[in-house]
C-alpha cells in the first residue's frame, strides 16, 4: 500500500484511513515569519529525505470567530511559522494504480478573519472516498496579515495571493496524489465562496480551474475600495504606534504576533456597526486576486465554459444576527435603520405587510439574508446559466429538531453534512442530534457535490435556467 508522494520540494509519506491516504500539513509556502510576513508568498525551502505529513499544520495567527457561538468552540492552535500548509485525501487506488482523479480545493470560510483548512470540521476523508477525488483543503492569511492594504511594503491582499500559491502548488504537484491538474473544481464556504470566484474570474488563475462549487458566499459584499482600505491601514497602524510609510514595514515585522490580533480586534470593534457584518480588512478592488469587481468580470463572461454549482442556506443571516440581543430586541423603527437605504426599507415594509406576524428581528434577518447571499447567488446563476454554461442551483433547508435559538438553516449549518464531520461538531448550536436521518441527508447532498466535481453534471438535477426557480434544488 502506497503511502507516499513527491513533490517538487521533496517526498512526503501521509496516513492510510480505509480507502483514503491522507497528507496532512504539506508546506505550499515558505512561514511567512520575520522579512516574509506582509510579504507575498515565497516559494518553500524544501527538505531532504521523507517528510511526515500525519497532522495538519497550524491555524494561521487568529482570534477566536465570531460564529462560534453557531458552530462550536475552538480551542486555539495557531503559529506563524508553518501555517502555509494544504491538506490531500486521496483514494487510495489512485496512488496505487497512478491513475488520475477529478480534483476539488477547497477553501474555508470565517470572514476573512478566522479558520483553518486543517480543522476536523473540513476533513477532506469522506469527501474524497464518496466521490472517488482528490480533495484539498488549504490555510490562507487573514485579518491584517492576509488583507491590510499597505501597498508600499508589499502588502496587498496576501491572503488571496496565498489561495492563488495553493492552486500553483496543485498545477505542478497534485499528479503525484492521483489528481487530475486538466480538472480542478475550486470551491469553498462563505469567504471561502468569496475567494472561489475570484480566483475562477482573476486572469492569473482562471486557467487552473475548469469549476467553481460556491457554498453561501456573501455577494453582497462588494471588494474593498482601495481609499478606505488605506484609511483602515493608517487606523491600525495608530492603533499599533507604527509610522506611515515604507518603515512601517520593518516596525510590524518586528511587533510579536499577538500584538497585530489585539490592534485588529479593537479596529474590528471601532468599525462594528449594528447588523454590518463586514470584517475591517478583506479583499481590496485592484490589488493582486481582484483585478475587477467580480459583477463587472462576470458580465464580460470572464466565467465561460466552466461548470457552477452554487447556493445559500435558508437562513443566512440567523448566524449573525441570533445571539445580538441588539436585533433580537430590536423596534420597527430600529429595523429601519439597521436595513438602511430606500430600498431596502421599501423591502422592509414589503416582508411586513406578507408576514404580519414577524417580528422586526425576524424580518431584518430575512432581508439580510437575501440581501448579503441570495440575490447575488441568483443573480451570478441567472447570468452563467443564460450562456450555456452547466449551472447548479441549491437551496439548503435543513434545521435541527430542537432549535431554541430559532437559528433554522443557518450560515455554516450545510458544512457537516458536505463533510460527514458530524463528531467534529460537538457542541454545535446548528446541527443539534445527529441520527439516521442527518447521516442520510449527508450523503445525499455530498454525493451531488461530487457527481458535480467530477462529472460536471448530476443525474437526476435539471441544470438551473435564467429565472426558473422550479430548477433550485432544496435539501432538507
Amino acid at each position: 500500500m502506497k503511502t507516499t508522494a513527491a513533490t517538487s520540494r521533496g517526498t512526503v509519506r501521509g496516513t492510510a484511513d480505509g480507502e483514503v491516504v491522507a497528507f496532512r500539513g504539506i508546506p505550499y509556502a515558505a512561514s511567512p515569519i520575520d522579512d516574509l510576513r506582509f510579504a507575498p508568498p515565497r516559494p518553500h525551502p524544501g527538505w531532504q529525505g521523507i517528510r511526515e505529513t500525519t497532522q495538519a499544520g497550524p491555524a494561521v495567527p487568529q482570534a477566536a470567530s465570531r460564529l462560534e457561538l453557531v458552530m462550536g468552540h475552538r480551542t486555539p492552535d495557531w503559529n506563524e511559522d508553518g501555517c502555509l500548509t494544504l491538506n490531500v485525501y486521496t483514494p487510495q487506488t489512485a496512488l496505487d494504480d497512478e491513475s488520475s482523479r477529478p480534483v476539488l480545493v477547497w477553501f474555508h470560510g470565517g470572514g476573512f478573519t478566522s479558520g483553518s483548512g486543517g480543522w476536523d470540521w473540513y476533513d477532506g476523508t469522506h469527501l474524497a472516498a464518496l466521490g472517488d477525488m482528490v480533495v484539498v483543503t488549504a490555510n490562507y492569511r487573514l485579518g491584517a496579515l492576509g488583507y491590510l492594504y499597505l501597498p508600499e511594503i508589499g502588502a496587498e491582499n496576501l491572503g488571496a495571493q496565498d489561495q492563488a500559491a495553493v492552486l500553483h502548488w496543485v498545477r505542478d504537484n497534485i499528479g503525484s496524489f492521483g489528481g487530475d491538474p486538466g480538472h480542478v473544481t475550486v470551491g469553498g464556504q462563505s469567504a471561502g465562496a468569496y475567494s472561489a470566484l475570484s480566483l475562477a474570474l482573476d486572469p492569473q488563475t482562471s486557467g487552473l480551474i475548469t469549476g467553481a462549487l460556491l457554498q453561501s458566499g456573501p455577494w453582497g459584499l462588494t471588494p474593498q475600495d482601495p481609499q478606505q482600505a488605506a484609511a483602515i491601514a493608517e487606523e491600525y497602524l495608530c492603533l499599533l504606534d507604527v509610522p506611515a510609510g515604507v518603515a512601517s514595514g520593518k516596525a510590524l515585522r518586528a511587533l510579536p504576533v499577538e500584538q497585530l490580533l489585539v490592534a485588529y480586534g479593537q479596529l474590528a470593534q471601532q468599525h462594528a456597526r449594528l447588523g454590518n457584518v463586514a470584517p475591517p480588512m478583506y479583499p481590496v478592488l485592484g490589488a493582486p486576486g481582484v483585478p475587477r469587481a467580480w459583477h463587472d468580470s462576470l458580465m464580460d463572461g470572464d466565467l465561460e465554459g466552466k461548470a457552477l454549482l452554487i447556493g445559500t442556506t435558508q437562513n443566512e443571516a440567523t448566524a449573525f444576527f441570533g445571539f445580538d440581543p441588539r436585533i433580537q430586541n430590536i423596534t420597527a423603527e430600529g429595523a429601519l435603520d439597521v436595513v438602511a437605504g430606500s430600498q431596502a426599507q421599501q423591502t422592509y415594509q414589503r416582508y411586513a405587510a406578507q408576514h404580519p406576524d414577524a417580528t422586526p428581528a425576524r424580518i431584518v434577518t430575512e432581508i439580510e439574508t437575501d440581501e448579503l447571499f441570495r440575490n447575488g447567488t441568483l443573480q451570478i446563476a441567472d447570468h452563467h446559466s443564460a450562456g450555456g454554461n452547466p449551472t447548479f442551483v441549491y437551496q439548503f433547508d435543513y434545521h435541527p429538531p430542537t432549535d431554541e435559538h430559532a437559528l433554522g438553516a443557518t450560515h455554516c449549518s450545510e458544512l457537516p453534512f458536505l463533510f460527514g464531520t458530524f463528531d467534529a461538531y460537538t457542541d454545535s448550536p446548528m446541527l443539534g442530534k445527529v441520527g439516521d436521518t442527518q447521516h442520510t441527508l449527508s450523503k445525499t447532498f455530498a454525493t451531488a457535490i461530487t457527481m458535480f466535481v467530477t462529472a460536471d453534471q448530476i443525474p437526476d438535477w435539471l441544470p438551473y435556467a435564467p429565472a426558473t426557480p422550479t430548477r433550485i434544488r432544496y435539501f432538507a
